[in-house]
């Protein structure tokens, strides 16, 4: 699939800035609230959160080393590549049930965490903000990343870029749920 570099990072900025704005809207929440488990094996909101945290705490680290190091400069045009296109594509939400196992360093469940988890997701979401500007003047297809999961797999710049912001809006999505079935009762 190919995209419009600017045209792909403007619409992923608007994703993170709709994120930005509903986990904004959660500080006002009480740490019971945010603390609520729908079900024994369920995370709760700030779990969620943490572990879009720990992937940011991987990812946006790796971005900027790849995109200072890169001599690439930058393409009109992004093509996606046929595994990051999948990886993008199959994290996103939808009407199916589709369950996806987490690996046990991005799992949060059962620790002790404070609206502090909420404060470092707006940070990262500051950074990757930046970074996406950055990309303005990066070559999205050839600067690649390496998968938090899997090192010797490394996804286009671009890719990653939709992985990661595609990863959150799966679980704010879920979170809305949470707060709607939550607020139901």
């Amino acid at each position: 699939m190919k995209y419009k570099s600017l045209e792909l990072l403007q619409q992923l900025e608007n994703q993170v800035h709709e994120h930005i704005s509903f986990v904004n809207s959660l500080k006002v929440l009480s740490q019971e609230v945010l603390n609520n488990r729908p079900h024994e094996e369920s995370w709760n909101i700030l779990e969620r959160l943490q572990h879009l945290n720990l992937y940011g705490n991987f990812y946006l680290p790796e971005i900027t080393k790849k995109m200072t190091d890169s001599k690439f400069s930058f393409n009109a045009d992004f093509k996606t590549g046929f595994l990051g296109n999948y990886f993008a594509n199959s994290i996103l939400p939808n009407d199916k049930k589709k369950k996806m196992k987490t690996f046990q360093k991005m799992d949060p469940k059962y620790l002790m965490l404070t609206k502090d988890v909420i404060t470092v997701f707006l940070e990262q979401q500051d950074r990757l903000l930046n970074l996406l500007d950055r990309a303005k003047s990066k070559d999205l297809t050839k600067i690649h990343i390496k998968l938090s999961f899997c090192s010797w797999i490394q996804l286009r710049l671009g890719d990653i870029f939709r992985f990661v912001i595609h990863h959150n809006t799966r679980h704010i999505v879920q979170i809305k749920k949470m707060l709607s079935a939550h607020t139901a009762k």
